[in-house]
């Protein structure tokens, strides 16, 4: 399984729509921004035929270190879970 990059969709994206890198690069980090910055306030951010992120609370719980098996407390946090669109979820699962 390949990794793609921010690099790599600002090439590709560059690329296909015959803008500059640097727009597109711009555009791509505002966009991740506003992302961040709503999920930060605890708002739920829905891409339409994509899929939709929210943000979950984990619970505090008593884990062990796998290298020594000394026991260690987690602290509860937050955490941000995706479930994807129908659209994204018919295009990954066509034979």
């Amino acid at each position: 399984m390949n990794t793609i990059t921010k690099k790599d969709l600002v090439k590709k994206i560059s690329y296909s729509t015959g803008e500059r890198q640097q727009v597109v690069k711009r555009i791509i980090e505002e966009t991740l921004e506003h992302i961040t910055e709503a999920m930060t306030r605890g708002e739920r951010v829905e891409l339409r035929k994509f899929g939709v992120f929210k943000i979950s609370w984990r619970e505090a719980k008593i884990a062990r270190n796998p290298k020594t098996g000394e026991k260690i407390s987690i602290s509860s946090r937050k955490v941000v879970k995706f479930k994807s669109g129908k659209f994204l979820f018919k295009r990954l699962n066509e034979k």
